[in-house]
């Protein structure tokens, strides 16, 4: 794959910081009185958020390793 160096630092640096913030930002909405209901079972603000970060993971992963690919050509 070609990328300019610029771009595939770029990539990978944003799939690091997606890596990084989300699993912060998951641990804050599971302290959150809105992610548990009375009985302990987690409610659709938990589940909602858990997806977002899921994915927005996921999409981080996919960035970092594209950014690899790309310096190393």
């Amino acid at each position: 794959m070609q990328l300019p160096l610029f771009a595939a630092w770029l990539l990978i640096i944003a799939g690091v910081w997606s890596l990084a913030v989300w699993p912060q930002f998951l641990r804050r909405v599971m302290k959150d009185p809105r992610a548990r209901g009375a009985a302990g079972k987690a409610t659709k603000f938990l589940t909602v958020h858990l997806v977002l970060v899921s994915i927005s993971m996921a999409l981080g992963a996919a960035t970092a390793v594209i950014g690899i690919m790309g310096l190393l050509g």
